[in-house]
Order: structure tokens, then sequence, then C-alpha cells
């Protein structure tokens, strides 16, 4: 890749009874490798993305594989000119993908079908293709007539399903996701509402923009990534979407220039959906972050730790050369 940092999608779904045991040893060689973004940890499996310098992710991959467990982990890769993440973490959860229901297993999920192949599956009318992420993913980009349930979380989706799919009439159902992890769970949770017939889309819409030239794509739009490039376009380089930092969503020029957007306030989607006590937390909080920007930091992530550690480190050296002198 001709950018300077890898940034790399990850997961497997794999028994990890040792799970809690694996944090520290990979949160210290990312610190280590300065490499930055979230994995996930949990008794069936490991998912994140993390970014850094090429040779840092490398390492960190063939550590991963070091593992007989996680040695098959699926993972997407794309660049970009700078880390798009603050921080360096390494979290326990009860679930790498949130959906609520207990007992699903991945392995039992739905029929892969690759990138070459799916434009021919979902094409076919009998197909009922459903987009399983969620409605502020949905809204910047997706597969043409797919079915959105606009979803607020994944924790929704099982009740989607119960109020409007049928296994006797939606006998064929296609499903995609991100970078496939949901669709893991989503496929193996129709299969065990007795749904014979499911697909899911290998790798994800990131493994379909990097592998189906765009002049043949069905896919509409951007795609929706969880880092602060906000969206990426078919060429999997950063998109044209903004993000608002009070509520998160993705924004357009056009919603930046409405006088319901405040940069770190409010936006278009939820400028009427705060309290005063909110809004005037946001503004502070974006005041802050301007006046770090003023002195070329970070407001939030490692550096701007480290820089609030430089600048106590300054004052306490600042008052104790005082004392020195008035001694």
């Amino acid at each position: 890749m001709s950018s300077a940092i890898v940034i790399a999608a990850l997961y497997r779904f794999v028994r990890l009874d040792n799970f809690a045991e694996l944090r520290q040893p990979l949160l210290q060689l990312m610190l280590d490798k300065q490499i930055r973004g979230t994995l996930l940890l949990a008794a069936e499996g490991i998912n994140g993305t993390v970014a850094g310098k090429a040779e840092a992710i490398e390492h960190l991959l063939d550590y991963l594989r070091q593992d007989d467990r996680l040695r098959g982990f699926d993972c997407k890769f794309s660049s970009d000119d700078s880390i798009p993440f603050f921080r360096t973490r390494v979290k326990l959860k009860r679930e790498i993908v949130t959906m609520g229901v207990e007992n699903i297993d991945p392995e039992n999920g739905g029929h892969y079908v690759s990138p070459a192949e799916w434009n021919d599956l979902i094409s076919d009318p009998q197909v009922t293709l459903i987009d399983t992420r969620n409605d502020y993913e949905s809204a910047i980009g997706s597969f043409a007539n797919a079915i959105q349930p606009k979803t607020k979380s994944f924790r929704e989706f099982p009740a989607y399903v119960e109020q409007n799919l049928n296994p006797q009439k939606h006998r064929k159902v296609a499903m995609f996701c991100t970078g496939g992890i949901r669709c893991g769970k989503s496929t193996a949770y129709l299969r065990q509402q007795g749904f014979d017939e499911v697909y899911h889309l290998q790798g994800g819409i990131l493994n379909y923009l990097e592998q189906v030239p765009e002049a043949e794509s069905l896919w509409q739009g951007e795609c929706f990534v969880f880092d602060n490039r906000v969206s990426v376009n078919h060429a999997l380089e950063k998109g044209c979407y903004d993000q608002c930092h009070a509520c998160r969503l993705p924004i357009t020029e056009t919603d930046k220039s409405s006088k319901e957007y405040q940069p770190g306030v409010s936006c278009p989607a939820c400028y009427d959906s705060r309290s005063a006590s909110e809004l005037n937390r946001f503004r502070e909080r974006e005041k802050q972050v301007q006046l770090a920007r003023s002195r070329g930091e970070l407001h939030i992530g490692a550096d701007a730790a480290k820089h609030a550690r430089q600048r106590k480190m300054q004052k306490r050296d600042a008052k104790q050369n005082q004392r020195n002198s008035a001694g």
C-alpha cells in the first residue's frame, strides 16, 4: 500500500475460555508497536480494527497467528495517510458483536458467497436481501434493492426478524454487513429460527469493494466505518462524510451549513434531542478541543494524555523553581 498507515479489520469466532489472560500481552504489544485502535476479546472470539505502520501491523497479526485458535482470523486491509484512531484499547466483553441472544453458534451460519458470486445471487428475484447494519450506516450506502431494517443497534435485529421475516415466505435470504462479523451471528440466528437457505457475503462490504471492479459493482454510495475516516468509497479511500461529534452520526457538507449544526455540539439529526445540560457540556468539550488545537495538541487519546502529563510536569517544575528562587 502506498499510504504510510495500514488499517486492519479482523475477527474470528472461536472458543477462548482464557480470553481474559490474552488482554495484557496484546495491549502491551500494541503500545510497544504504537498501534492504535480497539480489539475485543470474549469467550466467543476476537474482533476489532487497528492501525499502524505496516511492519507493526504485521507483527501483531503474526503474534495472533501463534495461537492455533486465532490463526484463521478473517482480516481486511485498507490504508490512510494517518492513524484514524486516538487510543489503544483491548477490551473484555460478553460478546465480540453484541446481539444479546445466547447459544448462537456462528459455525452454523449461512452459506458463504464470494464477492465474485454475490451479484448473481442478489439479482435473483427470489432472494430477500437484508442489510444487517444499523440505520445510520445504511443511510450513506447499501446494495441496490436491499431491505434496511433501520435498527439503532444490533440488539434490535432479532425483534426485526420476528416481526418481519417468515421462513415459509422468505425461502432465500442473503445478508451482508461491513466486514462479515455481524452476518456470522445474524445468519446463524436465522438458521436457528428455521430459515434453511441463508447466504452470507464473505468478508462483508469491505471485501466486496476490494474484489469487485467499480464498473461491475451493485454497491451504491459509501461504506460507514467505525474510525475517524467515517466512511470509505469504492476504492477503500476516505469518503466524503464527516461526523457529528455530539451524536456520532455521519454528516455532509450540507448538514454542516445548516443553522442546526454547531461543531461538537449538534447537527440536524440531534439538535432537538439534547437537554440544556448536555448542550452546555458539549460546548465546553468543544472549547477544550479548540484550545488544544491552538496549542498544536490533541484533546483526546494517547497524544492528549502525553501532552497533559508534560504540562503537569512543566507546572510542577516551574513551582519548584519558584520555591528554589525564594529560598
